[in-house]
């Protein structure tokens, strides 16, 4: 495959910029050369991804959504981070793997696809542990094809069932129609969840996650009906967090320019208890903290 043609009429995302990249930027800002801010062990995602290791975390800079309440938003709107070369991503890989993560944890990486593909071919034969996609669910069925045998671990957001709440917050309208199918192929390419042989660190499989959002405790409900009604059981975890914490431009929209409240998001997990979608991890009220984003520093890049 020629990854470089991927470059010079982007459509790696739903937003089919259809641009030379070699030329001019398209809607995520990236270039064709990859850019990441940190690259080091990662403590704060679910427990079987982070274990008592960390997560070999590498997290790049752009974003295909550049949603307004963004916790990372100096990296994936304001272009923090620094140029690496395949080859240096490779090494990079390698060294995490060094380091004792219990897996390679690409966060928003899709709109650099053409050049991580051929980083993940280098340490073929050289890589032991998983490799986890952590994205925000927004992804082509191509992209996810492409990376059938290269990921593991997917680790998608579903953020919104109404497409009036993901065109204000993030900017497209189409996003559940795009993620639903996306996450039906994600689980479709790698099975049912498998756990090491203590049952603690994820091996394989598929982990949707979902932040609930203030004032919309009710579109949350409709993704968990969603999720029992057209999800395969038994062949994801789901993943419910309560951390929303107003970031970036969430103060230009005054229905979440706040914190949820314990009412909002004990109804979101009885309904998940209802509806028996209680494999996985649901996080204490109390996790609206700051501390999940860590320090965009440029650790394990320079």
């Amino acid at each position: 495959m020629n990854y470089d043609l991927m470059y010079q009429s982007c459509n790696l995302c739903p937003r089919n910029c259809n641009v030379d990249r070699n030329v001019v930027t398209g809607y995520c800002g990236c270039p064709n050369t990859i850019k990441a801010a940190r690259a080091a062990l990662h403590h704060w995602e679910e427990p079987c991804i982070s274990g008592t290791k960390g997560s070999g975390t590498v997290f790049f800079t752009g974003c295909t959504l550049r949603c307004c309440f963004c916790q990372n938003h100096s990296i994936s709107q304001e272009g923090l981070g620094k140029e690496v070369s395949i080859n240096e991503l490779s090494q990079i890989f390698l060294r995490l793997q060094d380091q004792g993560a219990h897996n390679i944890n690409l966060v928003t990486a899709t709109q650099y696809l053409p050049s991580i593909l051929p980083a993940l071919d280098q340490v073929k034969g050289k890589l032991s542990i998983p490799v986890v996609y952590n994205c925000g669910g927004y992804e082509t069925l191509q992209t996810i094809k492409a990376l059938e045998g290269y990921v593991d671990i997917w680790l998608p957001d579903l953020k919104y069932e109404s497409s009036q709440l993901s065109m204000r917050y993030s900017g497209a309208k189409d996003y559940f129609q795009v993620a639903k199918k996306a996450i039906k192929q994600m689980i479709l390419q790698t099975g049912a969840p498998q756990l090491d042989s203590q049952g603690s660190i994820m091996k394989k499989g598929v982990i949707i996650r979902h932040m609930v959002l203030p004032g919309a405790k009710d579109d949350s409900i409709r993704l968990l009906h969603f999720m029992k009604e057209e999800l395969p059981k038994g062949m994801y975890y789901i993943s419910l967090m309560s951390q929303y914490t107003p970031f970036f431009h969430s103060k230009d929209f005054k229905e979440i320019n706040r914190r949820i409240t314990t009412y909002e998001y004990n109804k979101v997990l009885d309904e998940a208890m209802r509806l028996g979608l209680d494999s996985g991890f649901m996080q204490e009220k109390s996790s609206a903290k700051e501390e999940y984003t860590p320090p965009f520093d440029l650790e394990g890049i320079l």
